[in-house]
């Protein structure tokens, strides 16, 4: 048995054992990588740790904390109120403005990661508070940012595009950009549909000021996470919480929107942060919203890490108010990032032995230009939920290019397939974008987000690419 096949085998044994056994999959990953990386490829620890997400784990890490602090002080409050004002209490439309935010920001020019970083946490709170269900809402960022993530200015696009240019292929940017932007945009559709987008119609508006129909203050009680309220108001037909934790219709086959606008309890220690039912601000804040200004402009404007941008910011406020910012650390989504960082140091091995250019081979060696396509596309699925999916582009293109080369598959069409088919899936729980929804998301059920992820991830991995390629490639394209 090859090493490579064997790396691969080792991977299905590590979901298996997470999924059946309810371990921790990252530090089975870890396990195996250890394992794999020094039994198999003859790696050493420097080997293995080569393949590590030092920047994803910061980025996690700072996002995250950033946002708690965020949540303690009630500036995440203060921000879903100016949501809803913003759509005049139109709950329905807020999953659209966070889709339209992120994809705006990608498409001038910001990294996907980094879009989603900025929105999840605020588009994720608001689904907290207002019962809209948190796959809905976090895969409505994502499938956002991929939308604008292909326009000729964007960085997926410039890269794609500089790709295509280096191995002389003929290629469409605009081509590029609008079928990444459509095959978004009908998914989006579609999740808004089946995730309780009609129930969100039917619930008509909120109060604009926060208010529930009683005239209450719309600040949560507890901590003044938003949200943490919504088991005490009961937004089942009993008035009872569906979940038991705070979060109602978080599968798609609840209906995942919540019946009725949801009532929040007030808490009375809360009242200086309110004004007229309306969460005004304070100097905590004033500032917090400054720091989240701030972590946009350095990202978007100067290229700055957002990880390290992010924690930086988060120190300036836990040594401005530290009281509001005591317990944020611990709220950090440490699980997630484990499993993240467990399950990509294992891809990274997989990348280091050869595992990921040999099954690219051997699909680019067969002597069906159509059939290959398909399993090229596949492969830029299957891989790119874990990995980068830019970096599955990069080496899956090239690979492309010797059946291109023989006049039988379009190449825009190719490459348009493969960008779409490599970037929707970023909405697994192990890709970056996904990663970061998973982590931000407030008073949820993290395993049983993770796993409504992962098979809504697995769902997109086995029809997109067949669909990208029925739509993009057989017809021949370019």
């Amino acid at each position: 048995m090859s090493p490579e096949l064997v790396s691969i085998l080792v991977l299905v044994v590590v979901f298996v054992i997470a999924t059946t056994r309810s371990v921790n999959m990252g530090a089975l990953a870890f396990a195996a990588a250890f394992g794999v990386g020094t039994l198999v490829a003859d790696l050493d620890a420097d080997g293995i740790f080569a393949g590590f997400p030092g920047d994803l784990f910061v980025v996690l890490v700072g996002v995250t904390y950033l946002f708690a602090i965020a949540r303690a002080n009630g500036t995440t409050d203060w921000l879903v109120h100016a949501a809803v004002r913003l759509v005049r209490g139109r709950v329905a439309l807020i999953p659209w403005v966070m889709f339209a935010l992120t994809g705006a920001l990608t498409a001038i020019g910001a990294v996907s990661p980094a879009a989603v970083a900025i929105v999840a946490p605020i588009a994720l709170s608001f689904a907290t508070r207002y019962s809209i269900s948190p796959l809905l809402m976090g895969t409505m960022v994502v499938h956002g940012a991929q939308a604008g993530g292909f326009s000729p200015i964007s960085i997926y696009g410039s890269i794609v595009n500089g790709i295509v240019e280096r191995e002389h292929l003929p290629g469409s940017e605009v081509g590029l950009f609008l079928a990444s932007l459509i095959a978004n945009l009908l998914i989006a559709a579609v999740l808004f549909t089946v995730l309780g987008g009609r129930k969100l119609w039917a619930r008509g508006s909120v109060p604009v000021h926060g208010e529930d129909s009683a005239g209450r203050d719309g600040d949560a009680e507890g901590d003044g996470t938003p949200g943490n309220g919504t088991a005490n108001a009961g937004t089942g037909p009993a008035g009872t919480d569906t979940e038991g934790a705070g979060t109602t219709g978080t599968t798609p086959a609840a209906g995942a929107a919540g019946t009725a606008p949801t009532a929040v309890a007030t808490r009375p220690d809360r009242d200086a942060g309110s004004v007229g039912g309306a969460t005004r601000l304070t100097p905590a804040r004033t500032a917090t919203l400054v720091a989240l200004v701030a972590l946009v402009v350095a990202v978007l404007g100067f290229d700055l890490d957002a990880g390290l941008t992010a924690v930086s910011l988060a120190v300036v406020l836990s040594t401005a108010w530290p009281d509001d910012s005591r317990r944020a650390v611990g709220e950090i989504a440490w699980s997630t990032v484990l499993l993240i960082c467990g399950v990509l140091t294992y891809v990274g091995v997989l990348e280091e032995m050869g595992t990921i250019t040999w099954a690219g081979e051997g699909v680019g060696g067969i002597g069906v230009p159509l059939l290959a396509a398909l399993l090229l596309c596949y492969i830029g699925a299957v891989v790119s939920a874990f990995a980068s999916s830019v970096g599955i582009m990069g080496a899956l293109i090239p690979l492309a290019v010797p059946f291109l080369a023989q006049g039988e598959i379009g190449a825009a069409g190719m490459v348009a397939a493969l960008a779409v088919s490599a970037t929707v899936v970023d909405v697994s729980p192990f890709s970056t974008n996904g990663a970061l929804v998973l982590a931000a998301a407030p008073d949820v059920d993290r395993e049983r987000f993770f796993r409504q992820l992962m098979v809504y991830g697995g769902i997109v991995v086995a029809a997109v690419p067949a669909l990208a390629w029925l739509v993009l490639v057989v017809p021949g394209f370019g």
